[in-house]
């Protein structure tokens, strides 16, 4: 018998065994975790677990490294319709992506049904004893204890001085540097005033430092879980571990302080109003709890607001009608005031404009891919059962790039705000109910006191304006905006 025979012959039989070993292994993940479930598991939403160990995460990262990361959505709505429920194995879990306005309404506000649903890598990355980790009596406890030092309008009052300054001398010296990276610098400028609102930290090298281990720790934080050297979760467990010496020492060294009655500041900054905290039966933070809210918060407060400077910035250049605009919004606000007068609260709730362009790259954008949630029970959706223990992924980017809800979302046009006011679930960029990110007034006022001196005094010119985009863990360009920063004739 002939070569040529032979392999007519188990050619076949090698192409079959290939896809009965597919099927198999494609039926691993639903052995697992459909099996248990019994009749529940013929209401569970459509979709696919995928493969076992790894889920659906490898289509997932393969979506969003190219520059078009909602085909990964798009495949669930091609193959199972429009529903706005799916399961899916992510993360490490089975899990459940919700992708309309009423689906994530509901997961982010029903506390009865829904509790925080993190990744164990990502608890272990931001802290068992932050916001996402804690129980829902002790999240109340601590958003009441944090609420008034970072965003109470007394607070906000005392740090736009602060902001301001910051803001108004980095500009300047970025206008003398030539070409940078904008955004490396706008995440370096932003995580230095929250350093020293909650930490009352000015060292630049002491923050340069800290800076560069909360970017190893935030691109961990969507990566796949692999502690293994050369892996960005690997990495970010170390950086994890710098940076929680760091903060250990910056408490220990404040309640050795407070014991020698030795103060070093009148300002009394988050640190100081954490150290204080007490609960009705008296009962004082430890440390780990400290550290681990100071964590979630830096982390949170310096990324966000860093990265939606930039593509306001970049999306404001774009559309010179716009930015002119914005321009004379800033400039009466500059010429009703009195003489040699700073920027205040009042100013920036009067910049109605400004605030429509923040909001609208909050929509475009999309800074936060996903929240998640944890069924506390089973949970009925859209005619589909969530069971009991399943993760849910509130996915805001199908719901912010709606066309439906937004015509032409893709399109950067913050006139679309005029008179608008969003309903509950489709404007997410700070989450919703009791989980809503407790810094986002502050956040907001960074980037307004930001954009507010760089229209009335600069310019940004990209040096590769149509450099590629990157999606993980945050959309940026894939250069961090290399630009030149230059000043407008006065």
């Amino acid at each position: 018998m002939t070569e040529t025979v032979w392999i007519m012959m188990w050619l076949p039989l090698v192409v079959m065994g290939l896809f009965v070993l597919k099927w198999l292994l494609k039926r691993v993940n639903v052995w697992i975790y459909e099996s248990k479930l019994g009749e529940k598991r013929h209401y569970l939403p459509p979709g696919d677990l995928g493969w076992p160990f790894i889920g659906n995460m490898l289509p997932f990262l393969r979506a969003f490294k190219t520059s078009d990361p909602d085909s990964f959505i798009r495949t669930y709505i091609t193959r199972y319709g429009h529903n706005g429920v799916y399961k899916v194995h992510m993360f490490g879990n089975p899990s459940v992506i919700v992708t309309t306005p009423e689906t994530c309404r509901k997961v982010l506000t029903d506390d009865e049904c829904f509790q925080p649903g993190w990744p164990k890598s990502t608890m272990e990355l931001i802290g068992k004893k932050s916001f996402i980790g804690i129980s829902f009596e002790e999240h109340k406890r601590l958003r009441r204890l944090t609420a008034a030092p970072v965003n109470g309008h007394e607070a906000l009052s005392v740090y736009i001085k602060y902001i301001e300054e910051t803001v108004v001398t980095a500009l300047e010296n970025w206008s003398k540097m030539g070409e940078i990276e904008f955004l490396t610098h706008v995440r370096k400028l932003t995580f230095r005033i929250i350093m020293y609102i909650f930490m009352s930290t000015e060292s630049e090298h002491v923050m340069d430092a800290l800076e560069r281990e909360y970017t190893n720790l935030n691109y961990g934080v969507r990566a796949m879980a692999i502690n293994i050297p050369g892996f960005a979760y690997h990495k970010a467990l170390k950086a994890r571990k710098k940076l929680v010496a760091a903060f250990q020492s910056s408490v220990t060294n404040r309640r050795n302080q407070r014991k020698q009655n030795v103060t070093t500041s009148n300002k009394k900054d988050m640190l100081d109003n954490l150290i204080d905290a007490k609960d009705e039966n008296g009962r004082t933070l430890e440390d780990e709890e400290i550290i681990d809210v100071l964590l979630m918060y830096l982390n949170a407060g310096h990324e966000s607001s860093g990265h939606t400077i930039m593509w306001a910035t970049i999306f404001l250049q774009e559309h010179p009608e716009i930015l002119q605009k914005a321009k004379e919004e800033q400039e009466r606000i500059v010429k009703k005031r009195v003489p040699g007068q700073s920027l205040t609260l009042k100013e920036t709730r009067e910049m109605e404009y400004l605030s429509q362009v923040i909001d609208e790259t909050l929509r475009v954008i999309t800074f936060s891919l996903t929240a998640f949630r944890e069924a506390k029970r089973d949970v009925q959706m859209n005619g589909y059962i969530i069971p009991k223990g399943w993760k849910v992924l509130t996915w805001f980017r199908d719901v912010h790039l709606d066309p439906e809800i937004y015509p032409d979302p893709k399109k950067f046009d913050p006139s679309r705000w005029e008179g608008y006011i969003p309903k509950a679930g489709t404007f997410l960029p700070f989450g919703l109910g009791s989980h809503l990110c407790p810094g986002n007034d502050l956040a907001k006022l960074e980037i307004s006191i930001f954009l507010h001196h760089f229209l009335l005094k600069y310019r940004v010119e990209r040096s590769n304006p149509g450099c590629q985009v990157l999606f993980l863990p945050h959309t940026r360009p894939k250069d961090n905006c290399l630009a030149r920063i230059t000043k407008t004739a006065p």
